[in-house]
């Protein structure tokens, strides 16, 4: 299929698949930021509201090289597609609007330490009281209950506690972090979906509901049984590039770079000893299945290592993939930017920015092919819509410049 087959019924009058659903933020950093970002990406109508002085993320590196004023890239990524109201909750007034706000939305997305809305009066209770129906998701480091509910948690943490991090590196090596925000990306994610299942509920029944996503939860549910594995006491050790579920599956170095190449099936086996010119271990009850091939790790690693080295990454991966057999080649992000097959998929978008240079922004992974999604806006400044948002409060010209003088808003810039 083409691309254009895909979308050959596509709609171009909406923003996307919740057109019309409306969310209310107050979030830092990026597990939340992470959950609303895909809710903005589908098409609802996403306002951030952030302290005068902009949220966390802003001031987050890696920079964009030579931007004045300087662009955070992990603000450019998460923040796309979403409305910006600069809003100190702390304040009564800050508080009040909130809550006008709150009464007139679908969704309520807060990633603050439990109590921390509670306390500023923007709470679900709070929340509840003035809108019944409200759907308010809560993102937290350990859960809204709980013997650690009301610590300080943060992504590395989740991956520490939940055991991730012990599993992760090489067998002989320490534990190793997830070179991305794993566990506030799986929580984003949980949120996102969680929503859209009370939405559905709601629409059902008329009623609203308090979720509650933790990401250290969101880690356990995302380690394919391992936390079964701990509580029965099953040993689980540390495998580095290699896989429990299929052998061979590393990462070999050719003689201009690495790739990797797993065998998940046993036909595959028969078919790369054929490659390997080893045609005598396809049937051989040694070699022939998973658990059998799993005791000769270091024979087998050393000879596709050998037949790895002799050869060029792409001869290597071009041979196994005429072959059937699953391969690629190890690549950085800076290659992976450069992908034909990348590009295609539209997961690069050059989107302008608030200080007007226009940067290629990471693209919606899923597809829909009657209400595509794309990035529609870049992230925005600060309060950017203070006065198209409060107009809809029916605050005046004058309350709003109140507002700044006292520091609810932004000033103007």
């Amino acid at each position: 299929m083409n691309k254009t087959d895909f979308y050959r019924d596509a709609r171009r009058d909406l923003p996307g698949p919740l057109a019309g659903l409306r969310v209310l933020e107050a979030c830092t950093t990026w597990a939340g930021p992470m959950c609303t970002s895909l809710l903005a990406d589908m098409g609802a109508d996403v306002i951030k509201t952030e302290l005068p002085e902009g949220e966390v993320i802003r001031s987050l590196p890696p920079f964009l090289p030579h931007s004045e004023p300087p662009l955070p890239i992990p603000h450019a990524t998460l923040n796309r597609n979403k409305r910006s109201l600069s809003l100190d909750l702390r304040t009564p007034d800050g508080r009040d609007i909130f809550l006008q706000l709150a009464a007139q939305v679908d969704i309520v997305v807060q990633n603050f330490r439990p109590g921390t809305m509670d306390k500023w009066g923007v709470g679900y209770e709070a929340v509840r009281s003035v809108k019944p129906d409200i759907i308010y998701v809560s993102i937290s480091g350990f859960g809204q209950f709980g013997p650690d509910h009301d610590r300080a948690g943060y992504d590395t943490l989740a991956q520490a506690l939940s055991g991730f991090m012990a599993l992760n590196g090489e067998p002989d090596g320490g534990p190793v972090r997830a070179a991305t925000a794993f566990g506030d990306d799986l929580a984003g994610l949980h949120g996102a979906l969680s929503a859209l299942a009370a939405v559905y509920h709601h629409r059902q029944t008329g009623e609203g509901q308090h979720i509650d996503v933790s990401l250290l939860d969101s880690v356990l549910f995302q380690s394919n049984g391992f936390l079964t594995l701990g509580a029965l006491g099953i040993p689980n050790p540390r495998l580095g590039n290699e896989s429990p579920f299929a052998f061979p599956a590393n990462v070999y170095a050719c003689n201009d770079g690495y790739i990797r190449v797993a065998i998940v099936l046993d036909s595959h086996w028969k078919v790369l000893v054929r490659l390997l010119n080893r045609p005598e271990l396809a049937d051989d009850p040694e070699y022939a299945t998973l658990s059998k091939r799993m005791n000769h790790r270091e024979e087998v690693n050393a000879m596709i290592a050998a037949w790895c080295a002799a050869r060029s990454s792409a001869e290597a991966i071009a041979q196994c993939l005429n072959a059937g057999l699953a391969t690629a080649p190890i690549r950085t992000y800076e290659q992976a930017a450069h992908d034909p097959h990348v590009l295609a998929r539209d997961m690069l978008q050059d989107t302008p920015q608030a200080n007007g240079v226009t940067i290629p922004i990471t693209g919606p992974a899923a597809k829909f092919s009657r209400t595509p999604t794309r990035v529609r806006s870049g992230a925005p400044a600060v309060g950017a819509h203070d006065e198209e948002i409060l107009d809809t409060l029916g605050l005046t010209a004058t309350d709003i410049d109140q507002l700044r003088h006292k520091g609810v808003i932004v000033r103007k810039r």
